[in-house]
């Protein structure tokens, strides 16, 4: 498809495409012709003037590197976004740069390329309003000097001219909680003489507004002032940082403060004391006031804190063995010697506290706590042991250990007493004698106790005799006893068959007499009988158990009721066929009495008992 076009009076029949040409080329001839530059949205546009055909203003001046004036080189002024006329390129050369961007966390340091010079004595250059850095016309106008910049850009974009600044990232200071920032500033007045680090300035927001520090006539180098935890936009050509912890005190401990900044103090210490001078809080000097436990943000470049420990304190003169303070690691066993001439070693351990009005006033004096242990404990202990070792030999030495110790804790008590240490107590420990004194002792113990072992044997030996004889003696009593039992029984056997034939004669005697007086009566009886008939039977009867009970009160009479029942028993036994002396005698009491009965009785259950085993077999 084509169309005609009148070119200069002249129809020319043309297509699309040339007539696209056509456009492209007219744009670009138009272009040139107005100079026409377009600068994208998030762009900025650096301009160079390569030469200037009129006024006064061809050049820059010298020194200078960027014009303000419209002059031949760089421009202070840059394009913003959009279209830009009469920047012919023969003329401008423009330079189309992003954003400065500052990220969160982060700041932007500002060096300068051109500007005034930097003040006498410093390093950093003076702030000037200037939006930021992003008007370098204004910059350079207002006085702005050349070099690094002690402002800086926090978070945010800016439109930044790096043809006149040149721009750094670094990172935002941050100080944990348990850290505290020590700050040495890099500009700013010298120091004062004899002074270590630089007075306290307000009003500067920690290190962050540098004009207003050094306008107040800081000092640079090291600071009183710390930081504390945060986050912190300090520019590092400004002033340094460095993080360290703070300053912790355990519990059982105080912390001494010896600061080598601060006005000179009056001495608190008193009249007494003449090892340092002790003065008040913020001071130069030891500080009388001590830190309790706890977390503090102490600029350790300025001070030291020296902990005391409160507790008493375990120091042990024993080779390899310290307690956990260390105080006593270089401390090892003591080697004394006697006056006989052994050389042996001994433990100690030595208990002493600190009070906390005490610790300045030890620190003061020997700087630290181990200083007091290596200066006066360790000789005072040590000296005193080998004198007195050396008062004695060794046997006294070991016998009078008690005492000993007894008396060197009044020693020590009497020596610490001088530095305001309490003395709480002091404790002898191992005792190591000489091994030839151990030889001769062990082998005199040997020998005692041989002869010891001796009586023992011989008094055993002497009770084992003293034995035996008992043991025979009472084997024999045994045998006595036996033989006196049987004689005893024979003698009961032997009064038994005499009161057997005694009761026999006796009963035969009685049964005489007995059977006379019933043949007797019987007869008178029976001539009775012939007279008196009627009354026969009943006098017969009569006289019959008159008979018999005169005839039983007469035995009894004669025999006694004992004897003649016991007649009477043996009769019924020999009618039974039961012998009259048991196989088992069996008495009763010790005169006779019941004895026969007992026996008896005996006799019938161990037959009995013998009739049992006999079938049980």
């Amino acid at each position: 498809m084509s169309i005609t076009l009148t070119i200069l009076g002249m129809p020319i029949l043309a297509n699309y495409s040339i007539i696209f040409l056509l456009i492209i080329v007219s744009l670009f001839f138009l272009k040139l012709l107005l100079g026409i530059v377009f600068i994208s949205e998030n762009q900025t546009g650096i301009v160079i003037k390569k030469f200037v055909l009129f006024g006064n203003n061809k050049t820059l001046p010298e020194g200078r590197i960027v014009a303000i004036n419209g002059e031949a080189g760089y421009q202070a002024e840059m394009l913003p976004p959009g279209l830009h006329f009469w920047k012919w390129f023969w003329q401008y050369t423009i330079n189309k740069i992003e954003f400065t961007t500052v990220e969160e966390g982060k700041l932007s340091l500002i060096e300068s390329k051109d500007g005034d010079p930097l003040d006498s004595g410093h390093i950093t250059s003076k702030s000037v309003s200037c939006n930021k850095y992003q008007d370098a016309s204004l910059f350079l106008s207002s006085g702005g000097q050349k070099g690094k910049q002690r402002d800086y850009l926090t978070p945010g974009v800016y439109r930044i001219n790096t043809a006149l600044f040149n721009i750094y990232s670094t990172d935002v200071m941050d100080i944990n909680e348990d850290a505290v920032g020590i700050v040495t500033v890099l500009d700013g007045l010298p120091l004062a003489k004899n002074e270590i680090a630089g007075k306290i300035i307000s009003g500067h927001g920690n290190f962050q507004d540098a004009d207003t520090f050094i306008n107040e006539n800081g000092n640079r180098g090291l600071q009183e002032q710390v930081l504390l935890a945060g986050k912190w936009y300090i520019n590092p050509w400004f002033a340094s940082v460095k993080t360290v912890p703070m300053t912790f005190i355990p519990v059982g401990n105080v912390g001494v403060i010896v600061s080598y900044v601060g006005e000179a103090g009056t001495d608190t210490s008193g009249e007494n004391f003449k090892h340092g001078n002790i003065v008040k809080k913020g001071q130069k000097g030891v500080w009388e006031e001590t830190l309790d436990p706890g977390k503090y943000p102490i600029n350790t470049d300025i001070m030291s804190v020296t902990l005391v420990p409160t507790t008493n304190i375990v120091l042990n003169w024993a080779t390899a063995r310290s307690e956990s303070h260390k105080l006593d690691e270089k401390l090892s066993t003591i080697i004394v010697r006697s006056s006989d001439g052994f050389t042996f070693n001994m433990d100690v351990s030595q208990i002493i506290n600190i009070s906390n009005k005490a610790a300045a006033k030890v620190i003061a004096r020997f700087g630290s706590v181990q200083n007091l242990v290596s200066q006066v404990l360790e000789p005072t202990i040590g000296n005193y042991f080998r004198n007195s070792a050396q008062k004695s030999d060794v046997i006294d030495f070991l016998k009078g250990r008690s005492d000993r110790q007894e008396d060197a804790k009044k020693r020590i008590v009497e020596v610490m007493e001088q530095y305001d240490v309490v003395a709480v107590d002091t404790l002898i420990g191992d005792i190591v004698p000489p091994t030839d004194l151990m030889k001769t002792l062990t082998d005199r113990k040997l020998a005692e106790q041989g002869k010891l072992t001796f009586e023992i044997q011989q008094k055993a030996e002497e009770q084992r005799k003293s034995l035996e004889s008992a043991t025979a003696s009472a084997n024999m009593q045994a045998e006595v006893i036996k033989a006196e039992r049987n004689v005893e029984i024979s003698e009961k056997v032997a009064d038994s068959k005499i009161k057997t034939a005694t009761g026999d004669a006796k009963s035969k005697t009685i049964n005489a007499e007995a059977d006379a007086t019933v043949t007797t009566v019987n007869a008178k009886a029976e001539a009775e009988a012939t007279k008196v008939k009627g009354q026969a039977t009943a006098e017969i009867t009569q006289s019959i158990g008159d008979a018999e009970a005169s005839v039983l009160k007469k035995k009894t009479e004669a025999l006694g009721e004992v004897a003649y029942s016991q007649i009477q028993i043996a009769d019924s036994l020999a009618k039974h066929n039961i012998k009259l002396v048991p196989e088992i005698l069996i008495t009763g009491e010790r005169n006779g009495n019941g004895g026969m009965l007992d026996a008896l009785l005996a006799t019938e259950y161990f037959k009995n008992v013998k009739k049992d085993n006999e079938n049980k077999k």
